[in-house]
């Protein structure tokens, strides 16, 4: 049981430390360290920066990901109602189960919360992931993508761009183009842009997003590391 936890604790350190960018020497802390390692990983990582109770579900969910699915489906059974509908979709969007995650989403919105925007939302991204482009389409015309749910645009464009329909999309991926805000989103924008052959465009976004993360403080930029390096390779090739 003993080895087992430190395993456990291996894991989530890893997972943590890969998510938030965290310098490499930490890996080499939690693997030739591996208790005291991870405790000090946990000590000054993560319990000054989240709640205690949120760190131990992401490791229950790390080593049982199908755990939060089975325990919400029984309280789906137990009291079928709208948010508990949502709850288990979440969860099976949460581990890539697109499929699953669709069809309760979908179910959801045939009670009386039909055209719901946060899950129309929720659909768009799923649908996304499935490659169900016109799907795609479809639930984002019924959302107020000027007023709410910018995030919807970026897959709006993409899928708008599978269609051919390429002057449309660029509207929309446009939209993301947000200073100090959506890197992932804006690097994106400019391969979009690469593969229009809109090079100067592309390379200005590009030049963009260098210039701010030059800009920002050493704790952020450290953590935009990947973008930084991807947009300079991007820069440089075109």
């Amino acid at each position: 049981m003993y080895y087992y936890l430190i395993i456990a604790l291996q894991v989530y350190c890893v997972y943590h430390a890969y998510k938030n960018k965290n310098d490499i020497y930490w890996y080499f802390i939690i693997f030739f360290i591996p208790l005291i390692g991870c405790i000090i990983y946990l000590l000054t990582q993560v319990i000054n920066k989240r709640d205690v109770t949120n760190s131990i579900e992401e490791i229950t969910t790390i080593i049982n990901p199908t755990k939060k699915v089975k325990d919400l489906e029984k309280e789906l059974n137990f009291s079928n109602t709208f948010q508990n509908r949502i709850n288990l979709a979440d969860a099976y969007s949460e581990i890539r189960d697109y499929n699953n995650a669709i069809l309760h989403y979908e179910k959801a919105l045939e009670s009386n919360f039909k055209n719901d925007p946060h899950t129309l939302n929720k659909l768009v991204r799923c649908y996304f992931e499935t490659q169900n482009f016109d799907k795609v389409i479809e639930c984002s015309k019924k959302i107020n993508l000027e007023k709410d749910f910018k995030e919807t645009v970026y897959f709006y464009g993409l899928a708008l761009e599978q269609k051919n329909e390429f002057e449309k999309a660029e509207i929309q991926l446009r939209k993301i183009d947000i200073r100090y805000s959506h890197y992932n989103e804006r690097l994106e924008l400019a391969r979009f842009l690469i593969r229009r052959n809109k090079i100067e465009d592309s390379k200005e976004i590009l030049a963009e997003i260098i210039s701010e993360i030059n800009s920002m403080s050493k704790v952020n930029s450290r953590k935009l590391r990947g973008v930084f390096s991807v947009a300079e390779k991007m820069l440089n090739e075109n």
